[in-house]
């Protein structure tokens, strides 16, 4: 809407009607990002014109504006990412064998298309072959360049998440469903940790993906705060977040000239007062690790090699499955809530995060069965999960008995 906001309890009572809708738990969704690499040379860049031609008939506009931009054969839409990665948006499913089944075979058709121009998927979370660097130039992109830091520039170019979209719940629920996938958050972020290197070297942490979320811009990309009431603490984390960009119709659009947040643009800090589509805007640009956007997107989730993109999902929705579920979730991670630094510097190898992820994991194997899930797909996840909290536990006998410290 171009109708001008009149004041903070306008803004807040629009944000907070439409970032939660309430109903039945029955919808999933995935967004599956990787990077992309020559086969013969991880190192050598990929440029837009072989992108376009290897996606073809499902380029996105960014590199082929004469595109069809037609679905994968399953329903999944390809966007490319300002580095490059290459992303695959699920339509929304009723159940997760029905999510596996389709995103599975839209994965392998992309990976044949990538394959026949001699390109692959990278099987970590962040390039860990070549430095940031962007390809795409959108008046959106040119805007979130100028802002960000360092670690903005490579959240842009160089790293890949899988993004699982939940229904916030029935009414009466949305709190708990809300507090689980917090407190669950730094436990995940360990257990599925596949980001140690960047641009040819270690980094010293094990999720260098979320390193580079958390540090690029707190004010929006730090947690919401979990409270009693995640409409009202959603509403106010958005107005209080910095503004990006100004839009402006067949003009070069505007960086705010100080650090302006939504708030105080309301209260004239800029020229011209923001707009409801303003404002639907500025939620566009704000990156915590959960996400309220009618539905929950869970943001926190490295990206697995190809084969194994499943693994977070279905461990994240197994333990989603049932309400008595979500609340065991939270109890089982009471003692390590909130600790997404730990989480991402120090993954499985930080001991207290080790033993919340031995209990989260063993809850989702019994739950997994309840998802529909072919049994051979459950054996599956269970094998990847097992040898993830094995790796964890020697990392932490090596790391913690060296004298690795928390910081």
């Amino acid at each position: 809407m171009s109708v001008a906001i009149s004041g903070l309890d306008q803004a807040e009572e629009y944000i907070a009607g439409i970032c939660f809708k309430t109903g039945p738990p029955s919808l999933l969704g995935v967004e599956l990002e990787w990077t992309v690499h020559h086969t013969d040379d991880l190192t050598r860049p990929v440029d837009t014109d072989l992108l376009a031609r290897a996606l073809h008939p499902h380029a996105p506009p960014t590199v082929d504006p004469h595109t069809d931009h037609l679905p994968l054969p399953h329903g999944g839409v390809v966007t490319v990412e300002p580095g490059g990665q290459v992303e695959i948006s699920s339509p929304p499913h009723r159940s997760l064998a029905a999510l596996h089944a389709a995103a599975t075979a839209d994965v392998a058709h992309l990976t044949e298309l990538l394959a026949r121009a001699g390109l692959r998927t990278g099987a970590s979370a962040t390039d860990a072959h070549r430095p940031a660097r962007r390809l795409l130039h959108t008046p959106r992109y040119d805007a979130m360049s100028d802002a960000l830091t360092v670690d903005g520039h490579v959240m842009m170019c160089s790293t890949a998440a899988v993004q699982v979209s939940v229904d916030a719940g029935r009414a009466g629920r949305v709190v708990a469903r809300w507090a689980a996938v917090h407190a669950v958050g730094p436990v995940l972020v360990a257990l599925f940790a596949n980001s140690d290197r960047l641009a040819g070297c270690a980094t010293g942490w094990a999720s260098t993906r979320m390193r580079a979320w958390l540090r690029m811009d707190p004010g929006r990309t730090a947690p919401v705060p979990v409270g009693d009431d995640p409409a009202a603490d959603w509403a106010r984390y958005a107005l209080r977040a910095p503004v990006l960009v100004v839009r402006r119709d067949g003009q070069p659009w505007l960086r705010p000239p100080a650090r302006v947040s939504f708030a105080e643009w309301i209260g004239g800090a800029l020229d011209t007062p923001p707009t409801y589509a303003d404002l639907d805007y500025h939620l566009t640009t704000l990156f915590p690790p959960v996400r309220p956007r009618g539905y929950l997107e869970v943001r926190y989730l490295d990206q697995q090699p190809a084969r194994e993109w499943h693994a977070p999902v279905a461990v994240l929705a197994a333990l989603l499955a049932d309400e008595a579920c979500v609340d065991a979730v939270r109890d089982l991670c009471a003692g390590v809530e909130g600790r997404w630094e730990p989480a991402a510097r120090f993954g499985l190898a930080d001991p207290e995060i080790a033993v919340a992820a031995k209990a989260v994991a063993e809850l989702a194997g019994r739950q997994l069965s309840a998802t529909g899930l072919p049994r051979e797909v459950c054996d599956e996840i269970n094998e990847l999960v097992g040898r993830r909290l094995a790796m964890g536990g020697e990392m932490s006998r090596m790391g913690w008995d060296n004298g690795w410290e928390r910081r």
